[in-house]
């Protein structure tokens, strides 16, 4: 069975237990990162000191959006993996997109609102990230204008690494979140009707 290593609570570990869900691939999470620390082991394997890693039979995988391409690859040609080319590769740039442009806007929203005490926040860099993080959804806002998901009327691929920071953008309670990114909201209520979505992100204590 697929081992899915990384606490729940992790948006690049919900990326994968998603994944799996969406497709239908049994697999076993073991708690690690976070408050459960790092095994020798583990950091053996991932050197990256990072979660989430996978272990499929006799192969390791580490990085979320890698390993959510190659689930997608190996269990759902035709589904989560798009079998036109083009939209294969228009799912690719936006799954980099997270990780180079929305990723790195958020972080210190999350972190500042969600990981630091309150008399130890930063709000001028919080509200700053408020900021570049509403610019760069706004842009996503703008792909999914007359779209269900972000590859057209089917969830694929390019929608799973979004998972946990829609959900935590809509979840915390963020002063000055601007409410003008209606296909935004429509896409998130979208994927809470999902019942994998539900079960791996959207019932996750956001902690």
């Amino acid at each position: 069975m697929l081992k899915v290593i990384g606490r729940d609570n992790s948006s690049n570990v919900m990326k994968v237990v998603w994944a799996c869900a969406e497709i239908g691939v049994p697999f076993e999470r073991v708690d690690m990162g976070g408050e459960f620390g790092m095994s020798a082991e583990y950091l053996a394997m991932n050197p990256n000191a990072r979660v989430p890693s996978i272990i499929d039979g006799d192969f390791s995988l580490w990085e979320s959006n890698a390993i959510v391409r190659y689930l997608a690859q190996k269990h759902s040609d035709g589904g989560l993996w798009p079998a036109d080319v083009q939209l294969r590769a228009d799912m690719d740039r936006w799954m980099d997109w997270q990780q180079t442009t929305l990723g790195p806007a958020f972080r210190d929203v999350f972190w500042g609102l969600v990981r630091t005490p309150e008399a130890e926040r930063n709000y001028d860099a919080i509200n700053a990230a408020v900021n570049a993080s509403a610019a760069a959804f706004r842009i996503l806002d703008h792909k999914l204008e007359g779209r269900d998901y972000l590859g057209g009327s089917e969830l694929t691929m390019g929608d799973i690494p979004f998972c946990g920071f829609v959900h935590r953008w809509f979840g915390i309670d963020i002063d000055g979140r601007p409410d003008d990114m209606p296909n935004l909201r429509a896409w998130y209520d979208r994927l809470c009707q999902r019942p994998a979505f539900r079960t791996h992100i959207a019932d996750i204590p956001i902690a």
